[in-house]
């Protein structure tokens, strides 16, 4: 079964004319470990990307856990919803 587990974050600071987008991404690849994708950029513009493979599925959530922690002490929130 093919599942995606998507987390879609903003930074938007008008005095610093900074919006900024950070997303994680992550689903089971073909040959059964787990892709974790890493976007980020400026908002309305193509951003880059990342792709990490790990063996299992606890390894990949500690992953993800680790990345957001630090992307949400450095200021990104949850985006809303029609952004």
């Amino acid at each position: 079964m093919l599942t995606v587990d998507v987390l879609h974050l903003h930074r938007i600071d008008p005095a610093r004319n900074m919006a900024r987008f950070y997303r994680l991404s992550s689903t089971p690849s073909l040959f059964g470990d787990i892709c974790l994708v890493r976007e980020w950029g400026r908002i309305g513009r193509p951003g880059r990307m990342r792709i990490d493979l790990y063996a299992g599925k606890e390894a990949a959530t500690a992953a993800r856990t680790k990345l957001e922690r630090a992307k949400r002490r450095r200021g990104y929130r949850d985006a809303a919803i029609g952004e």
